[in-house]
Order: C-alpha cells, then structure tokens, then sequence
C-alpha cells in the first residue's frame, strides 16, 4: 500500500475520491476551511447550496440514483444542525448519504463553548454511524465505514464531524481497499415453500416496495412478471420498479384504504411482499386469513398489522431468481387468475381519463397527464410533499425506477427542488421536472440560485393555492373549522427573474399546456406559476373509490 504524508483533510478527500465521490454539496465554515482547501486540489466538485438543508437533500438524492453515497458538507453548530432534517430523510428513506461537519479545535481552543453543541449526539439519533475523528491517521478507516454502513442494507445517512486542528494535522496513512460485497442468498427451503403457496393460489400478487428499487432487482421482477404474468402493485417508493405500463399493473397504494388498487389486494389470496420497508405507509393491513410472503434483504418487522407467515431472506434479486427457475420446472400454465386486477385498474384509469377531460381549470389530474404525455419515458420527476403527490403516486404511469422521485417516509417539506437539481447533475440528458407546492417550495426556494449558477436546464412548477393544502384537507375532513393554514406568497415570475430563472405564470389549461411544453425543450431554469384547483379531492380521492 502506498503510504501518503499529507494533511488529514487531504487524505480525507482522497479517501473520498478512493470512494468514487463526485460531488460534495455544503454551505462551508471556518472550521472545515482545510478541507475546502483539499477539495480545491481534488477531483471532487464542491458545489456550495444555500442552505444545509438542501445540501443534505442533494447529497441524498444522489445516493437515492446512484446506489453510492452523496455526500454533504457543513461546518459546526447551526450548520451541522441544519443537516439534522436530511438526516433524517435520508435515514429513514434508505438513501445512502455521509455527511462530513465541522467542529472547534479539540486539543486546543481559546474560544470556550462558541457554537459548540453534540451534533454527534445528536446526529447518532438519526444516522447508522456518528463520530468525532479524534486521530487524522484515521481517516481512511473513517471514511470506509461510514461509506460502507450507508451503503449497506439497510442505507441510511453516516456522519464524521472533523475538528479543525485534527483536519490540519501532518500525517502518514495508506487508503483502504474497498471490498466486492456479495450479499447472502435466500435458503431453498423458504424458496420452496414460497413456491408452493404460489403454485397453491388462484389470485397471487406481487407487491413491489422501497427495498426493490435496486437496478438488478428490477431486472430480475420484469422477468418474473413477463414470464408468469403474475399481477403486481406498489408502494409510492417501489413506484417505477417494474414499468408500469405492462398490463400486470394493478396501480399503486397511494391512499391508506378503500381505493381501486386496495380491492385487488383484497381479492388477493397470497401476497408476494417484495422489498416491503415498515417505515412506508402500509400498502394493506394483515388479518388472520391473508397469506403473505417477506421476500427482503432483512428480516419482516413483525407488528400487528404485518406478521408474514413465510420470509425468504437474503438478496431479492437472486430469491426472485429462484422463485422463477422453480416455476420454470413447473407446470405452470392456467394455475392462477392473471386478470382479476384488471377490472380495478380500469375502474381507475376510467375515472382519471374522465376527470381530465372534464377539466376546465388546472386540477391535479390535469397536471399528471400533461407531464405523462410530455416528459420522456426516462424522464425524471421531483415532487415535494402536499396534496398533488397522492395523484402522482395513484396515477403516473413510471416506466422505470426512480422516475418518479417523491418521500413516502420522512415525507418532508423542501426537498422537491433540491432533489431536482441533483438528479439534473446526475442525469444531464435526461429531462427533469420539478413539481412543488408554494408551501414547500418557499422552504428551499433559495436553491433556485445554484441551480442558475449551475447552468442546469430545469422546470420547476409551483402550485400555488396559498395555502397548506393536505393538512386544510385533513382539518376539514376531521370536522375542523379552517384555521392556520392561509399565507401570502411572492409574485413567482418575478422572484425566478430575480434569480437569473425564466418566469412564467399561467391560469387556464391552455396557458400551461403551451409553457410546459415550450420550458421542457428550451434551456436555463424555468419557474412556472400556476394556480391549481383542488375542488374535487373528495369527490376524486374518497367518494368515488368507495363505491363498490
């Protein structure tokens, strides 16, 4: 191994490049100021957001497309602080994310307990790994562990905090190799009984969530599903899994209960639970008469609402592999019914097409069909939280996966944009559409600065109601009265050209068809402000899908 006599911060950055890191996102500080200065002399792009926040979003959106670690950057106190929410989304999202933060000298300092707090504390609360390098011939030893728990199932975030003398050190070190990992395989014995119960059903079903949102997962469940035309739902996270415009899809569990997809998952006698991650918003609730199966990297989480009476444990690529040579042993033709979902889905898909057409303002169902027939199949759209995102998730039709880029599990406000512009900079050729509401837009509507600066071709739509529309929607359906929930917003056309953006503001259908489409094939960054016509939730989200 080759020894390197460096600063830690340099070899910290190298360890990043032995990594493979491309990019680092942060809002920089004095106290990480040596390892701006190691970047500088690296290959890695530092790309400076305005808010940490964003920063952590990036980083993790990165490692959400990539399968490999983003990486954000901060200094001490309010800085490492402000990273905390990505953290989060990141953690419980099962995106790969390391975040590196500053912190005051630890052998000496003259400047008492100044912006000093526990971020490793605090950060050990939402992270798989939280430390302080204390010794900076440590470094590399730091940086593959933190890159190895983030990446490992299950992902989440990683943090190394790098006090300010320690980054500023001379020391002698060696890079760590980074290992092939082959993750454990499925027992045959648990392959078997799936098998059995599959080959015993009349109504199987597969049900596809976060964990399968892997490259070769998604290979391995198209084959399955081509080959046996077993149908399939999703969760919002396992959306683009398998295209959806095969016609085994069944639709995706958006609402809680009671909508189109939920009847086929009630019909269902044996549920394939394919990747199923606790922390998602259950896709059905288990009762003593529904079969299921865990197909997961890790063991179920066993709960009241979810006790799976078979698990098959270990990579699901290769348990799906399995599964499918079994059957192809097997004498599989007319065992199961392969159309019972399709008169759900129609009943779906009927009323969508019906409230399109009859669209005269700018409805949600409106908004969803415009970008399905004018984004690319490999498109990528990035959604923020709000009331817009149950109708994507029930209703856009995702060809592969990560296509559709929304939370179901942190389920935060802000990340719309900042998701965006990392999957713009990850995916330079591919279009990308940002659709955001005002609420969650002015959380991190700062961020429209570096992606000007950037120099990114981006759309970003604002819906803009002026209101917290999912939580007034709630507070009425609670039998509520309406309070709290108004405010006030900038003109967007003007804000965006503050910025350097294209400003556009449209009001009818007609107006918005014309500018989305002109946005998507033109260059630079483009704001488009449109009011959006939540009239008809009830109707389109409760009433008629529970009409049976």
């Amino acid at each position: 191994m080759n020894v390197i006599t460096q600063s830690t911060a340099h070899v910290f950055i190298k360890a990043l490049e032995n990594e493979g890191v491309e990019y680092i996102f942060g809002v920089p500080g004095e106290e990480n100021l040596a390892i701006m200065d190691a970047i500088k002399d690296s290959s890695i792009e530092f790309i400076a957001t305005r808010h940490e926040q964003a920063a952590g979003f990036m980083g993790a959106t990165v490692g959400r497309l990539t399968g490999s670690p983003g990486v954000a950057l901060s200094t001490l106190g309010p800085g490492a602080i402000n990273l905390m929410t990505a953290a989060a989304y990141a953690q419980l999202g099962a995106l790969p994310l390391v975040m590196i933060t500053g912190q005051k000298p630890i052998h000496e300092s003259t400047q008492g307990s100044f912006q000093i707090i526990d971020i490793v504390s605090m950060m050990s609360q939402v992270t798989k790994y939280s430390k302080t390098l204390v010794e900076g011939r440590q470094a590399p030893s730091f940086v593959r562990e933190a890159f190895r728990l983030a990446s490992e199932e299950r992902p989440g975030a990683s943090l190394i905090e790098i006090p300010e003398d320690v980054a500023s050190e001379k020391i002698q070190t060696h890079l760590l190799p980074i290992p092939e990992i082959r993750r454990p395989v499925a027992e045959i014995k648990s392959i078997t009984r799936t098998v059995e119960l599959l080959t015993a059903a009349k109504k199987p079903l597969l049900v596809i969530g976060a964990g399968a949102n892997r490259k070769r997962t998604s290979a391995m469940l198209t084959e399955l599903v081509e080959s046996y035309h077993i149908p399939f739902a999703t969760t919002q996270m396992g959306i683009g899994v398998i295209d959806e415009s095969m016609p085994e899809f069944a639709g995706t569990a958006a609402l809680s209960s009671d909508d189109y997809v939920h009847r086929t998952i009630e019909e269902a006698d044996l549920i394939i639970n394919v990747g199923h991650d606790v922390v998602e918003k259950p896709p059905f609730i288990m009762d003593s008469d529904r079969t299921v199966v865990h197909i997961g990297f890790q063991p179920a989480s066993v709960g009241e609402i979810y006790y799976p009476q078979v698990e098959v444990i270990g990579d699901i690529a290769n348990a799906i592999w399995q599964v499918k040579e079994a059957l192809d042993d097997i004498e599989t033709s007319q065992l199961w019914d392969t159309e019972y979902h399709k008169v759900h889905k129609a009943q779906l898909d009927d009323d969508f097409q019906s409230a399109v057409e009859s669209s005269v303002t700018i409805t949600p169902q409106f908004l969803v069909d415009l970008v399905q027939r004018t984004i690319p199949r490999e498109g990528i759209v990035t959604l923020d939280n709000g009331m817009y995102k149950l109708y994507f998730a029930r209703h856009f039709e995702a060809h592969c996966g990560n296509a559709l880029l929304l939370d179901n599990e942190l389920a935060t406000m802000g990340a719309g944009v900042p998701s965006a512009i990392a999957a713009k900079l990850i995916h330079p050729d591919k279009k990308v559409v940002a659709v955001v509401g005002d609420g969650g837009f002015m959380m991190n509507s700062q961020e429209l600065e570096t992606a000007v600066r950037l120099k990114l071709n981006l759309v970003i739509v604002i819906l803009n109601d002026h209101t917290f529309q999912m939580i007034r929607w709630k507070q009425a359906n609670e039998g509520f009265s309406e309070f709290g929930m108004k405010f006030g917003n900038p003109d967007f056309k003007l804000y965006a050209e503050s910025y350097g953006a294209t400003g556009h503001t449209a009001r009818t259908p007609e107006e918005f068809k014309d500018i989305f489409e002109t946005a998507l094939d033109s260059t630079g960054v483009h704001i488009i402000d449109t009011a959006i016509d939540y009239s008809r939730n009830m109707e389109s989200l409760i009433t008629r899908n529970t009409e049976k």
